[in-house]
C-alpha cells in the first residue's frame, strides 16, 4: 500500500512541472507577442496595458477612432516612437521570442526585420531604382548584380515591375500616388524584412489604387507578417485575418476578423463597427 502511494506521489511530482509549464503564456504560434505594454507621451498615457499575439504570415488589422492609440501601438512594434523626445514605455514586445525593448537590441537590425510603410507615400526625390536600392546601399551593398536582382524582385513583389521596368531611371516623384506608395512598399521589402507595418497605406489613394494595394497586401502575406492600421473598416473586413479595436488607448477587443464584424463580444466594439460612434 505504501509503495503504491509513493508511486502515485512520484507521478504527481513528474506532472507538476508540465502543468506549470502549460500555465505560462504560449507564444509558439506568434511572430510578435506583446505583454502589458504601456506607453506615455510625457505624463500622458497613450496605451494602457496592451497584451496581444500576432501570428506569422497573417494580416492583423487595427481599427478605432482617431487618437485612440492604434498608430502609436504600431510604431511600438519597431521602436519608431524612440525618436520622439520624452516618451516612456513599459511592458514587453517579443519578436521571435526576443524582447525588442531589451538594452542589447540593435535598432538598425530591428528596423530591418520590421519594416514600415506610412500613410502618405514618401518616395525620395530620386529615381525608382535608387529608391528601392536605398536600404541595401546603406547596408554597404555595392555589387551591381545584387542590387539589380533586388530591385527587380521587390518591384515584382510590389506588383509594380511591369509598369516601371522601362522607367527605372525616372524620378519616383513623377508617378501616380498609388505607384509611389508601391515604390515605398518595394523599398521596405528590399532589405528583406520579416514583418511589414502599414499605417493607413491606402488612405490617400483613389478607389482603383486602393484596390491594387489591397490585392498586393493579400499576396504579400505569403512571405511576410503584416500589421495594418486603417480607418476603413471595410478594408479591414476585406483583407485581414484578425482585427483589434482600439479605444482611448485600450485594446478593447481582438479576435478573428469575421467575429469582430459579425459577433463582437464588447458593446463598445459593436457600437463602433455598426457606426453608432466613431
Amino acid at each position: 500500500m505504501i509503495e503504491k502511494i509513493m508511486e502515485k506521489k512520484k507521478e504527481i511530482e513528474v506532472k507538476i512541472p508540465a502543468e506549470m509549464e502549460e500555465k505560462k503564456t504560449d507564444h509558439s504560434t506568434s511572430k510578435i507577442a506583446v505583454e502589458g505594454l504601456n506607453f506615455y507621451y510625457g505624463k500622458c498615457r497613450a496605451l494602457n496595458d496592451i497584451s496581444i499575439d500576432i501570428k506569422e504570415n497573417h494580416i492583423t488589422a487595427f481599427i478605432g477612432p482617431s487618437g485612440c492609440g492604434k498608430s502609436t501601438f504600431l510604431r511600438c512594434l519597431n521602436r519608431m516612437n524612440d525618436l520622439i523626445p520624452g516618451v516612456k514605455v513599459s511592458g514587453k514586445v517579443f519578436l521571435d521570442g526576443t524582447d525588442i525593448y531589451s538594452k542589447n537590441v540593435d535598432l538598425s537590425e530591428l528596423r530591418r526585420k520590421v519594416g514600415m510603410v506610412f500613410q502618405k507615400s514618401n518616395p525620395f526625390p530620386k529615381s525608382i531604382y535608387e529608391n528601392v536600392a536605398y536600404g541595401l546601399k546603406i547596408q554597404g551593398i555595392t555589387d551591381q548584380a545584387i542590387l539589380d536582382e533586388a530591385v527587380e524582385r521587390t518591384l515584382k513583389d510590389a506588383a509594380l515591375w511591369d509598369e516601371v521596368k522601362d522607367k527605372l531611371n525616372q524620378s519616383a516623384m513623377k508617378f501616380s500616388g498609388g505607384q509611389q506608395q508601391r515604390v515605398c512598399i518595394a523599398r521596405a521589402l528590399a532589405v528583406e524584412p520579416e514583418v511589414l507595418l502599414m499605417d493607413e497605406p491606402a488612405s490617400a489613394l483613389d478607389p482603383i489604387s486602393t484596390s491594387k494595394i489591397e490585392e498586393l497586401i493579400l499576396d504579400l502575406k505569403k512571405k511576410y507578417t503584416i500589421v495594418i492600421v486603417t480607418h476603413n473598416m471595410q478594408q479591414a473586413a476585406r483583407i485581414s485575418d484578425s482585427t483589434g479595436f482600439f479605444f482611448l488607448g485600450e485594446l478593447v477587443e481582438f479576435d478573428q476578423t469575421s467575429r469582430i464584424f459579425t459577433n463582437p463580444q464588447n458593446k463598445r466594439t459593436e457600437d463602433y463597427v455598426t457606426g453608432r460612434f466613431g
